[in-house]
């Protein structure tokens, strides 16, 4: 027997407001920059010499880090990995 006090899941809140979509695509990407951002405090890499290790301006990696800017290109993100120190892994599922 069901529990009357349990509601449905968070996911499928998400797809009957038909914002499940975009609010994973905005997950991932807070995700990642998180994982840049941890990946410079490691290596003690400031945001300004990320840029210089990208070959790109320090505008560039304020949006690459913004985590409510989910329109960052593939190329960007590849470029951030390496100059981490990391490589960036995708995969569809």
């Amino acid at each position: 027997m069901s529990n009357p006090r349990i509601g449905s899941s968070f996911e499928s809140f998400l797809e009957e407001e038909g914002i499940r979509e975009e609010v994973q695509d905005l997950a991932q990407k807070r995700v990642i920059a998180w994982q840049i951002e941890e990946a410079m405090k490691q290596a003690g890499i400031k945001k300004v010499e990320l840029a210089v290790r990208m070959r790109t301006s320090r505008t560039q990696v304020d949006r690459l880090l913004d985590p409510s800017n989910n329109k960052v290109q593939l190329d960007t993100l590849q470029r951030a990995a390496r100059a981490v120190g990391r490589t960036l892994k995708l995969e569809l599922v």
